[in-house]
């Protein structure tokens, strides 16, 4: 049974879609505002988090950055009464997985909700070092992509599942260009538009992550896709 963390601060509202959330087969907790949220989530571990936009204490927007940095696997679904572009972007830069405008079917949210955990769940198969061993030689950096590490002399940072799938995927086929699609389709197994903007947010944190190393970039292409630039040192 999946696991919902739902935040919500109308009762009404909350207490009906609770019900129907859990009629179609999934376990719902469910949070009054951001804060309480927030604070629900490490106990609770949701497989999907559905957040109103709109809430007392803190907001939707602001509740979904606290949690996609700390736990970025995460899928993220907004709900809001508003239908402007500008939320819209902003939400999908933040890294969410879907945007649903109230008021909507309880059976859209199902079916969106149902497709997003199949996306988000699909096994990631790490590719193998070329050598054949799971540490890899990234500049000054070494990756080990059997315990998803990534770590500098100044630095370490354990990777999650699909940062590591990146990453492996990034430096096998570095110093050449790489398609969008063809990214998204190996680490996301889609290449719609909500992957899409979480490839974005992946790819700035792993932009982070190499930061101590200048002989490493990844550069992006408008409209080609992007190069992982592994610079041999002089």
């Amino acid at each position: 049974m999946k696991h919902i963390l739902l935040a919500e601060d109308d009762t009404d509202y909350a207490s009906i879609l609770k019900q129907y959330l859990e009629i179609s087969g999934y376990k719902v907790t469910w949070a009054k505002d951001g804060e309480e949220a927030l604070g629900l989530y490490p106990a609770t571990k949701p497989d999907i988090c559905v957040f109103d936009v709109m809430m007392p204490k803190m907001d939707g927007f602001t509740l979904a950055e606290n949690i996609i940095d700390a736990y970025p696997e995460t899928p993220v679904v907004f709900l809001t009464a508003k239908g402007m572009k500008e939320d819209k972007i902003k939400g999908l830069k933040l890294g969410a997985d879907d945007y649903v405008v109230k008021p909507f079917e309880a059976d859209e949210l199902v079916l969106r909700i149902a497709n997003i955990l199949k996306r988000s769940q699909r096994s990631l198969a790490l590719p193998v070092a070329e050598n054949g061993m799971s540490k890899i030689a990234i500049g000054s950096y070494t990756f080990d992509n059997a315990n998803y590490t990534l770590t500098h002399p100044n630095t370490a940072h354990r990777l999650t599942e699909r940062e590591a799938h990146l990453t492996a995927y990034l430096f096998a086929n570095r110093n050449r260009m790489l398609k969008r699609e063809d990214i998204l389709l190996e680490v996301w197994g889609s290449d719609d538009f909500f992957s899409g903007r979480s490839m974005d947010v992946f790819i700035s944190r792993l932009r982070k992550y190499f930061a101590e190393d200048t002989s490493i970039s990844i550069t992006g292409y408008r409209g080609l896709g992007l190069e992982f630039i592994v610079r041999e040192k002089q």
